[in-house]
């Protein structure tokens, strides 16, 4: 059951996401490398020196294997993803969408880059970029999402198209959810909401709270000025945007390379890890989060994800 991305050998194939902003801090990724998985921090929305310190936290916290995921679409991509990259980390992950370059910088140093994708023709693509793995993520996925399909229908597709090792991304919540995804072909998982939901989690309490009071009618689909719809939970600030053309931004710091400005999702996503500013906060999550009924350990989860 052990994975093997570039020269990284995992002992449990489960990568958790890198949820940003800031929900994915080195205290949760430490723990999940602790369990032998791949412990991801949300580089998305910090600054290179905010990444360097939590790169250096997880590292005193952990022996285990530390990433990053950085998205695409933020100004300072390149330069987090090298700052993250001269801190020694052990792998990126790039979400919504990839360049050559990030490749080359992987390749300089050895160190794995794997992209997100939602197709075989990107999985293809990045394969022939030098991605050392890709990460296939379906509509059941919180955050941002680049399809309108299930990662059970692309998942097959992309196994037939690649050689390199295929993680299934979407709807993973429980040891059910995780072993259907390796019956059906994935070489592991990576699992985002369950893991926002833990104890070592960065989010807040009454985040988390809403995740465990969920039902299926809570969740929905969310305009985002990244350009890409989100899935998260439905609350005050969801009803606004719903309602408004646009909410005012008051400082706009040029954060995305391209932004509608329709309102500030990087001061949306950090209210989530603030309590008791909820009224202003995104709050993303995946198709399943009606299955967590409980805060658990990152220990707990994979206890029970693995039958302990």
């Amino acid at each position: 059951m052990k994975l093997k991305i570039g020269k990284l050998k995992v002992p449990v194939p489960i990568i958790q996401g890198g949820m940003a902003v800031r929900i994915s801090t080195a205290n949760l990724a430490a723990a999940v490398a602790n369990e032998g998985g791949i412990g991801v921090i949300a580089g998305t929305g910090m600054s290179p020196d905010e990444l360097r310190w939590e790169i250096r936290s997880a590292r005193e916290l952990s022996s285990g294997i530390i990433g990053i995921n950085v998205l695409f679409a933020v100004r300072d991509f390149a330069l987090l993803v090298k700052t993250a990259i001269e801190e020694g980390i052990d792998l990126v992950i790039s979400g919504a969408g990839f360049s050559r370059d990030m490749f080359t910088w992987g390749k300089e140093r050895d160190v794995p880059i794997v992209p997100i994708v939602s197709s075989a023709r990107l999985a293809i693509l990045a394969e022939k970029m030098g991605a050392s793995a890709v990460v296939v993520e379906g509509k059941e996925a919180g955050g941002h999402l680049g399809t309108d399909r299930m990662m059970r229908e692309i998942l097959p597709e992309v196994k037939k198209a690649v050689s390199i090792p295929v993680i299934a991304a979407g709807g993973i919540i429980d040891r059910q959810d995780f072993e259907e995804a390796l019956v059906m072909g994935a070489d592991g998982v990576q699992m985002g909401t369950r893991f926002a939901a833990s104890v070592e989690s960065n989010a807040s309490d009454e985040f988390k709270g809403l995740y465990v009071k969920a039902t299926k009618d809570d969740v929905v689909l969310i305009n985002s000025p990244v350009g890409m719809v989100g899935r998260g939970l439905k609350n005050d600030f969801q009803r606004r945007i719903e309602g408004d053309k646009s909410l005012e931004i008051a400082e706009c710091r040029g954060c995305l390379k391209k932004c509608s400005k329709i309102y500030c999702i990087m001061e949306a996503l950090k209210n989530a890890c603030k309590n008791g500013n909820h009224a202003e906060a995104l709050i993303f999550a995946g198709e399943k989060v009606e299955k967590i009924r409980e805060i658990l350990t990152v220990r707990e989860i994979f206890k029970r994800l693995l039958g302990g």
